[in-house]
């Protein structure tokens, strides 16, 4: 059972003050997300007015398919067709939780694996050098298969180009490689079928070697941002094929990075110093520091994804938690509590129970999702899509093999599902379809749909656990 938190914060300075209740599942709406994003996924995802009076008796939340195309057709909102609201508030019913069908099945640990913006790829990176492309409309054909250069544990992070021309791809290496996705023929062997170009991200004063954790292009695909483990950010200027930006940002690894929203001014960053930070490119040189700092994880920050619109994001922690922010409630300083002892290895140990109860004295986090796992890896979580949920939902892989669908502003766990024997390390939810895909260190990438199209294939499946709180 997940178990959801939400807080208020005020921040000035030096100071903050957070109050907090945690509460089992959506019995009681007053304690749902009390804040302006709750009402702005309501706007995104909830019914028209006109048609939510058009149901007869006592109203509910979510009105059924059925009242709502009657509704439609009688014309009730005056406008004779859906509104994009309308569409998600049906849409996000039918979640990706039948199957799991198979996708592929690899001999080595599936780490990272991500739709393509317009859904019509897929990116799945492995532990043995390979990189796979899959077409997805193509019947999940493999586009390209990429043998990785000068691979150094594993592939970290891959990210597509835009215009879905090029792919780049980072291990723990200084060294990121860049392929051409639309080169013609399936195998794409470094530097003997293909060019895998190598962009340098070290700098002069780089005196030890590092890895790259974390790595995106930006929206205009004209540069790269990545987090790397010698605590720096990396900005790369793909046009003028030069390093342009190096931030000194935390006192430990960078783990997670990325671009705020289209403009690519702001950035985000999490570290395993345990805080999220923002970074204002439009000031940086004047002022060298990050434009604020989020407090609330007792552990490191493993991933964080935006919400798109340059002031919400999400985080996973070591904590084992979630948390929502707004960057509005940042602090311009950083507070280190000292809640327990630092013997514990998340790479290898259990949480420790006692860790569980403890709360940040400053937590500035506007709500936390408990009930998921992250241990051993970095575990990647996400806002769902936009176009059919309206970034309703909060989804993440975990330790525990399983994938957790939760509600953002109930806090519920919406679903879950099992398949996989090992971390699920990553998990996508395609931009416009009822369809998740969860990759996982078992090697299996693992298809979820809503409704199916027939009985699951992959030989060690399980029975998907999934309950809907409507």
């Amino acid at each position: 059972m997940s178990t959801f938190s939400k807080g208020t914060s005020s921040c000035d300075g030096d100071s903050a003050t957070n109050e907090s209740s945690a509460f089992e599942g959506p019995s009681d709406i007053s304690d749902s997300l009390d804040h302006e994003i709750a009402q702005l996924t309501k706007l995104r995802s909830g019914p028209h007015e006109l048609l939510s009076r058009a149901v007869p008796g006592r109203l509910r939340v979510p009105i059924s398919t059925v009242k709502m195309l009657v509704a439609r057709e009688g014309n009730y909102s005056g406008r004779g067709r859906f509104s994009s609201a309308d569409s998600c508030h049906i849409l996000s019913r039918y979640l990706p939780v039948n199957g799991p069908f198979k996708v592929d099945r690899m001999k080595s640990r599936a780490y990272v694996s991500q739709f393509s913006a317009d859904g019509s790829l897929f990116v799945a990176g492995f532990q043995g050098s390979h990189i796979r492309i899959y077409n997805v409309d193509g019947g999940w054909k493999v586009q390209k298969n990429i043998l990785a250069k000068s691979l150094r544990w594993t592939i970290t992070d891959t990210s597509l180009s835009p215009d879905l021309h090029y792919l780049v791809y980072s291990s723990m290496s200084p060294i990121i490689h860049i392929v051409n996705v639309g080169s013609p023929g399936t195998e794409s062997l470094a530097n003997i079928t293909e060019i895998h170009d190598g962009l340098d991200f070290s700098v002069d004063d780089d005196y030890d070697e590092f890895g790259i954790f974390s790595v995106k292009f930006s929206n205009d695909g004209r540069e790269l941002v990545a987090a790397s483990s010698n605590n720096s950010i990396y900005v790369y200027d793909l046009e003028a094929k030069k390093l342009c930006l190096r931030i000194p940002a935390h006192m430990s690894d960078v783990n997670t990075v990325c671009f705020a929203d289209d403009t690519g001014h702001l950035i985000y960053s999490g570290s395993d110093d345990n805080f999220c930070k923002v970074w204002d490119r439009r000031c940086f040189i004047t002022k060298g520091q990050a434009a604020g700092v989020l407090m609330g994880h007792l552990e490191g920050v493993t991933f964080i994804d935006s919400r798109g619109d340059g002031r919400y994001l999400i985080s996973n922690g070591k904590d084992q938690t979630i948390k929502l922010w707004d960057i509005r409630k940042m602090s311009s300083n950083a507070m280190y509590p000292r809640l327990r002892d630092d013997d514990w290895d998340y790479r290898w140990m259990e949480y420790p129970p006692r860790s569980r109860t403890l709360r940040h004295p400053w937590d500035q986090s506007l709500a936390t999702y408990r009930g998921h796992s992250v241990l051993r890896t970095l575990i990647r979580c996400y806002f769902s899509p936009a176009y059919s949920t309206g970034q309703k939902y909060i989804y993440t892989g975990s330790s525990d093999s399983s994938v957790y669908i939760y509600d953002l502003v109930s806090g519920a766990e919406v679903a879950r599902l099992d398949h996989h024997d090992a971390p699920v390390r990553d998990c996508s939810w395609h931009p416009f379809y009822p369809m998740l895909i969860s990759s996982s260190w078992d090697g299996d990438i693992a298809k979820w749909e809503f409704p199916g199209s027939g009985k699951p294939t992959l030989a060690r499946r399980r029975r998907s656990r999934w309950r809907h709180f409507y």
